[in-house]
């Protein structure tokens, strides 16, 4: 049977068959009680395995198609909220396997290893509370033809960089970024009432996006924020003014330089997180210690000068900048700098503030992939065709925007019932479990309740300690549905065998 919430979120699913519809919402309601588990696991017979085999291999069944009600549900979301945060990023999704080939995949970061790309767009509130994910597209790239010994000569490399340059934008990987930000437009058409703001990290830094953001369109658009990763030139020094205040160096040709000329609007301090470098080629994802940084913030708007494109000329674009960087940073270590594109105002240091705070919610893609990849194992599914696999995938995105749902909606409303999230059976089971004592006659509040999920999946709740994160909350989450199962069987609620 399927569970109450995932009714809500399935209410509009149409795949032109009531039997698919409703197989649907018990494969939702299987997978997000066991995420981790393997799908026999977690259908728990061999007719519910076989069926869910058969769903995904379903010619009827898209992954368009089944994210279409989660969509819908999430716009809802979406319209009941004063500002949203949609943040789009790319992730692979590594398909190779020692023992065979998932038919329809292709290379990754290399030959060696297989996969597809996907790249998703997933709505937040100002506080991080995630809304669900707004749209998602899949892609593979093809294998080449020319042997690894000459893709590593100079010369190849060389004549695939100027085919690269001379391809129009419409043609290119990159373009997808541009096609997410004309979503981000259609969510703001679709809930007119609340202020839609579109984050990307430097990967997007593409002119025809910025374009993009500013061209002339009816009713409602959507803001956005793009991390820069190159210094742009600038128009001439007429077309962007540079106050008299400010030294001869201001006027100048470099985006970096003009804006780094400019005063500081106020400093701040921020918790920069340690990590580990994934391309050890790249500065910008060298190792680094955690550390508070204090940081200097300027602002200040420029005119862009275009860049060539062989297919035509672009026009120079205005728009705003905001530079964050670390003053002083330690012996080894990379500063912390954030050069920020916005089609956000700027005027006062709280329109600034806005900015960096609309930023940094960015990351929480970044935890939305690794649930879905760590949290629901999608890498991990065993299928025979790319298409099966993505529909498996269009259903664990689902589970995963869920268990990041729970997560953070204690921290968001903490003192609401539980029962807005949980079930009575579960709500019981877990405070009997944890508490080893008698559940109370009203739901504790939902902060409560999370925290005892959480301890069910290894929290440790203890003076000072950090909320609890995804992965706590997914493994509380399945131990949950287990106690709760035995709580409708055996509990003092539970009807005696006739």
């Amino acid at each position: 049977m399927a569970a109450p919430w995932v009714k809500e979120e399935l209410a509009t699913a149409d795949l032109q068959d009531k039997r698919l519809n409703d197989l649907f919402q018990e494969l939702l309601t299987w997978w997000s009680e066991r995420p981790r588990a393997s799908i026999p696991a977690a259908c728990g017979g061999y007719a519910e395995m076989a069926a869910a085999y058969r769903f995904c291999d379903n010619d009827k069944v898209t992954l368009p198609q089944l994210l279409a009600p989660h969509r819908a549900a999430t716009l809802q979301r979406i319209a009941a909220q004063d500002c949203v945060v949609l943040s789009q990023d790319t992730t692979e999704l590594d398909l190779t396997r020692p023992d065979m080939m998932v038919e329809g995949v292709g290379p990754l970061s290399d030959e060696s290893r297989v996969g597809a790309f996907l790249h998703a767009m997933h709505a937040l509130t100002r506080t991080g509370l995630p809304l669900g994910t707004v749209h998602a597209e899949s892609w593979t790239r093809s294998f080449s033809r020319t042997p690894a010994t000459e893709r590593r000569t100079p010369e190849y490399r060389a004549a695939k960089k100027k085919t690269q340059k001379e391809k129009p934008i419409w043609e290119k990987e990159s373009y997808r970024w541009i096609e997410f930000l004309h979503t981000a437009h259609e969510v703001a058409r679709a809930a007119p009432n609340t202020h839609v703001i579109c984050v990307a990290d430097s990967e997007a830094d593409i002119f025809e996006l910025f374009e993009a953001g500013q061209l002339p369109a009816p009713g409602p658009r959507a803001d956005w924020i793009v991390r820069a990763c190159q210094d742009r030139s600038l128009q001439p020094p007429e077309e962007n003014a540079v106050p008299a205040e400010l030294p001869p160096s201001a006027a100048t040709r470099s985006l970096l330089k003009r804006v780094a000329a400019e005063e500081v609007r106020y400093t701040a301090a921020i918790h920069v997180r340690g990590r580990k470098p994934k391309l050890p080629t790249r500065a910008r994802r060298q190792p680094r210690e955690s550390r508070d940084a204090e940081v200097e913030i300027r602002a200040t708007r420029v005119t862009l000068r275009p860049p060539h494109r062989p297919q035509g000329e672009l026009p120079p674009l205005t728009l705003n900048v905001v530079l964050v960087r670390e003053i002083n940073p330690p012996a080894g270590d990379e500063p912390v700098e954030w050069l920020l594109l916005t089609s956000l105002p700027i005027d006062t240091a709280e329109q600034i503030r806005e900015v960096i705070a609309c930023y940094s919610l960015r990351w929480m893609i970044e935890i939305f992939f690794r649930t879905l990849k760590t949290g629901c194992r999608i890498e991990e599914r065993r299928f025979e065709t790319l298409p099966r696999m993505l529909n498996c995938l269009a259903i664990y995105l689902i589970v995963a925007w869920r268990t990041l749902y729970v997560c953070h909606l204690g921290r968001s409303c903490p003192d609401v019932s539980c029962e807005v999230v949980f079930e009575p059976a579960e709500w019981k089971a877990v405070y009997r479990v944890v508490r080893r004592e008698s559940p109370p006659a009203t739901p504790p509040p939902l902060q409560e309740m999370v925290y005892l999920v959480a301890q069910l999946g290894g929290y440790v709740h203890k003076r000072n300690a950090k909320p609890p994160g995804p992965q706590t909350i997914w493994l509380g989450l399945a131990r949950t549905h287990d106690f709760a199962l035995c709580w409708q069987l055996f509990g003092p609620d539970a009807k005696k065998p006739t």
